[in-house]
């Protein structure tokens, strides 16, 4: 494990912090190391909204389900360990993601056998967004087939902004969560 870059912020929190910390958290839960780290540069952290950007997944007319196959699989692709195991640990069994899916989603690709047709199509609108900043004629055609015009607008953006935390939590180094997973535990 790699030593912070920015170090983040300790308890105790000066005000504005503590009130910015608890706006990017379910209620009653303690701030995670990224959040902890965004709010050193405090504007910024504000900037972003409640929960860290989750109020931006909240208001996305994609299902809980879609979302995190989003993230889980942009965050695996970008090599950032650390949020892709914060979403799996937290969402991975809501959303009912099987062993072989969580493997699949990490190291896999969409078109292994554990992916029905339309969760296959918007993996591999996120493969393609990762490496060419684009999705193909007949990766569109797949989503727009499955998706309104607003959903695929949601994915673009939802992919986008995780690939914007996985160069934060990457570069700063960001330690993993304790009882996160790991990339080797689905390999």
């Amino acid at each position: 494990m790699s030593t912070p870059r920015i170090e983040p912020v300790t308890p105790p929190y000066e005000p504005a912090v503590a009130a910015q910390l608890a706006s990017m958290m379910p209620p009653g839960a303690e701030p995670i190391g990224l959040f902890r780290t965004f709010v050193v540069n405090l504007p910024m952290a504000q900037a972003m909204g409640g929960w860290g950007g989750y109020e931006l997944s909240k208001w996305l007319s994609l299902s809980m389900r879609q979302r995190e196959l989003v993230i889980d699989r942009v965050t695996a692709r970008c090599g950032c360990e650390y949020e892709w195991g914060v979403h799996l640990a937290f969402f991975g069994d809501r959303v009912g993601l099987t062993d072989e899916q969580k493997r699949s989603i990490t190291h896999g690709r969409p078109d292994d056998p554990c992916w029905p047709d339309d969760e296959a199509a918007l993996l591999r609108a996120v493969d393609e967004l990762h490496e060419h900043a684009d999705i193909n004629d007949a990766t569109w055609a797949a989503l727009a087939s499955i998706l309104t015009a607003e959903q695929v607008l949601d994915v673009l953006l939802l992919a986008g902004w995780y690939h914007a935390i996985s160069y934060a939590a990457n570069a700063a180094r960001v330690a993993l969560e304790d009882g996160a997973p790991h990339f080797a535990d689905f390999v």
